[in-house]
């Protein structure tokens, strides 16, 4: 982080200097007392089960310059302290004024599913001509963003912020801070529904990354998906689509040769003529992702050689869709998270994994809500279609998707209550020439059985 004042802190959040110097320099911020050093501003924030203000008086003993509080607190002799409404706001109205005072040309991604892939692909082919800034693992949301932003140094020359959400107003907040100049929606599908009510809902909550777009700002979106196809002509900034197989699209593939588990290789058409790229991780969903790579790099001014270097030398975050070769064993480790389409577009790719047992192992999608019973049902006919040849399911949903998978066809499957028993059952129940692939929402915790594989 580049050096603040006092004074910056309190125009940017409008607060009150309850004691201390305003010309003090900050050269960091922390929302974290366990990573706190000297110099910096200690935001503290107020969760379900803890609230940061307890921690103030260790925050100065281990060298922070000032504190933020929304509380009542206890005033220390030479010490920095400043009063705010409320102290999570004031952390993205201190990011705000931060990027706005260090302000580089910014990308902004987000979507139902894929948006770490699509954000480290387009970091991938960024960073080939700039000094690029990325969000780090799933900072994303209201905390995460603004830690981003704070990450801005004097030598980047680009940042790619990824940006999360459950509920209306999230990601309208995140724009806010992060002003993007280019926002990719990478689709809309079924995430987060049981918050925002349908897939319209959803779509209108992606939307608000527009939300302070002018005729200078480009919005790129998968035009394939149904609801990110109407896009254009809701604002006076430009919209890019991007597709497989379709000539409307601006930019779109053809000629896409599957190499099975070594990944893709595609013709991108653009207006510009015609280019081959090939990816090296597996399944549809990373063409798409690279098709807005290609959309993003072009707007930035990147050469095509260097999109499809930046392509090509693409690797994704752990636990998303990796593959691994252990024992004999390739795993598809994918989880990270889980989401209807992010289900499917796994089951593809396991069944790339020819002349190999297959063998599912997947548990349950969070944040469904009342659709849940019939999305996990109806991606039982996705097992059956991709010759899956054994299905392992932990949690209580999962249990209506083996129903499916049975009821289309699949004969070995089994249930768990937990992800504990899982792991207790496949002890000794793979072996060498299997495919194993491994899914499910973050809450399952599901890198134990990922563990408990890798140190068979």
């Amino acid at each position: 982080m580049q050096k603040m004042t006092v004074k910056d802190i309190l125009k940017a959040t409008d607060g009150e200097l309850l004691s201390g110097n305003c010309e003090m320099e900050i050269s960091d911020v922390m929302t974290d007392t366990r990573t706190i050093k000297s110099g910096v501003l200690f935001v503290p924030l107020v969760g379900e089960k803890f609230d940061g203000h307890d921690f103030i008086p260790a925050a100065f003993d281990m060298g922070a310059a000032a504190v933020l509080t929304e509380k009542e607190t206890e005033l220390f002799i030479d010490k920095t302290i400043i009063r705010v409404k409320s102290t999570l706001k004031a952390l993205g109205d201190i990011a705000k004024y931060y990027k706005e005072t260090h302000n580089v040309p910014t990308v902004a991604v987000t979507g139902s599913v894929g948006k770490t892939t699509t954000k480290d692909m387009l970091y991938s082919v960024i960073s080939k001509r700039f000094n690029t800034l990325k969000t780090q693992g799933n900072f994303n949301n209201d905390i995460g963003v603004p830690l981003t932003v704070f990450r801005l140094e004097k030598e980047h020359e680009a940042a790619v912020i990824e940006m999360g959400m459950n509920h209306f107003g999230e990601i309208e907040r995140l724009a806010q801070i992060a002003q993007p100049d280019i926002a990719v929606i990478t689709n809309i599908g079924q995430s987060h529904i049981e918050n925002l009510g349908s897939r319209e809902g959803i779509f209108k909550a992606k939307m608000e990354i527009t939300k302070f777009f002018t005729n200078k700002n480009t919005l790129i979106v998968n035009g394939d998906n149904d609801f990110l196809s109407t896009a254009k002509g809701r604002g006076e900034y430009k919209v890019i689509y991007y597709g497989i197989n379709n000539p409307e699209n601006d930019v779109y593939a053809k000629d896409i040769q599957n190499n099975g588990l070594n990944g893709t290789t595609f013709t991108a058409v653009t207006c510009d003529g015609e280019y081959k790229i090939e990816i090296t991780v597996p399944g549809e969903h990373n063409i798409y992702n690279a098709l807005a790579a290609i959309c993003v790099g072009r707007e930035m001014g990147i050469s095509l050689d260097k999109i499809a270097e930046g392509i090509k030398d693409f690797q994704p975050t752990g636990m998303r869709m990796s593959v691994e070769d252990i024992n004999g064993i390739k795993i598809i480790n994918d989880c990270y998270n889980a989401s209807p389409d992010s289900i499917k577009a796994a089951l593809e790719v396991l069944g790339y994994a020819k002349k190999m047992r297959k063998v599912a192992v997947l548990g349950d999608i969070f944040e469904m809500g009342k659709f849940a019973p019939k999305a996990h049902y109806e991606l039982g006919k996705y097992v059956a279609e991709n010759g899956i040849d054994e299905l392992i399911t932990a949690g209580e949903n999962m249990k209506q998707l083996a129903k499916g998978a049975k009821e289309h066809g699949v004969k070995n499957i089994v249930s768990f209550d937990k992800t504990l028993e899982v792991c207790e059952y496949i002890k000794g129940k793979l072996k060498e020439g299997d495919a194993v692939l491994i899914k499910a929402s973050r809450g399952m915790h599901f890198e134990e059985i990922y563990n408990i594989i890798k140190n068979k």
